[in-house]
């Protein structure tokens, strides 16, 4: 599917990092397999009980800070979360079409901003592997606003260091809760990604236009 925008208006995109820009496997594979590999090698537990214990867990804190915050992770499974996600970096990758659709952006002019919930260790990681820092006017971390783009109190904040027009800024992003307080906020253009996961099945399209790849997104102008 192809989503139509209207280029000429927008002036700021703001774009998600994990399950958007890249691929979700790497963060799944972690949470749901290694993580608790290694909380079961740590605690004498069952591997089951593991992803069990691991899972209960994560869903208590789930669109919090620190659903999203290494050093909370680290604490709490007593393991060294950066250490073990990078025994897996080599499946951090790229989406599709990212790279095209990230250079015709900035050959159009518009402002580029990655906004992530991500901790800054992953962040770090992440470029370190993927080299796509150099594509973005800014990149902004939930955690330095010691809030997450689910809250609706993180987009005011963000425009107060970024500052951005609601009426002209796109904003791509995988997450459903985070597009709707994005659209609370006044942020005109929101579209989603069907696959945040490549080895998982794609979502079915909801109410926010949605996108396959970015190609779907191009040409913009």
């Amino acid at each position: 599917m192809t989503v139509h925008l209207p280029w000429a208006q927008i002036r700021t995109v703001l774009l998600d990092m994990d399950g958007t820009l890249l691929d979700l496997r790497f963060d799944n594979h972690f949470w749901r397999e290694l993580a608790p590999r290694r909380y079961a090698e740590r605690h004498g537990l069952s591997l089951a009980q593991a992803q069990a214990e691991v899972k209960t867990r994560t869903q208590v804190v789930e669109g919090t800070l620190n659903w999203y915050c290494l050093d909370y992770w680290s604490r709490e499974l007593a393991l060294d979360i950066i250490a073990i996600k990078r025994e897996i970096a080599h499946l951090i990758a790229v989406h599709p079409h990212v790279l095209t659709f990230l250079q015709a952006l900035g050959d159009a002019g518009q402002r580029i901003i990655l906004v992530t919930n991500a901790h800054p260790h992953s962040l770090a990681l992440k470029m370190e592997k993927t080299r796509l820092a150099g594509y973005f006017d800014a990149m902004i971390c939930a955690h330095d606003l010691g809030l997450v783009k689910e809250q609706p109190e993180f987009w005011p904040c963000l425009q107060d260091i970024e500052p951005f027009d609601p009426a002209t800024t796109l904003l791509v992003d995988d997450n459903p809760a985070i597009l709707h307080t994005a659209r609370a906020f006044g942020i005109a253009h929101l579209v989603t990604v069907l696959q945040p996961d490549s080895s998982a099945p794609p979502h079915l399209p909801g109410e926010f236009p949605a996108i396959h790849h970015f190609s779907e997104l191009l040409p913009i102008g």
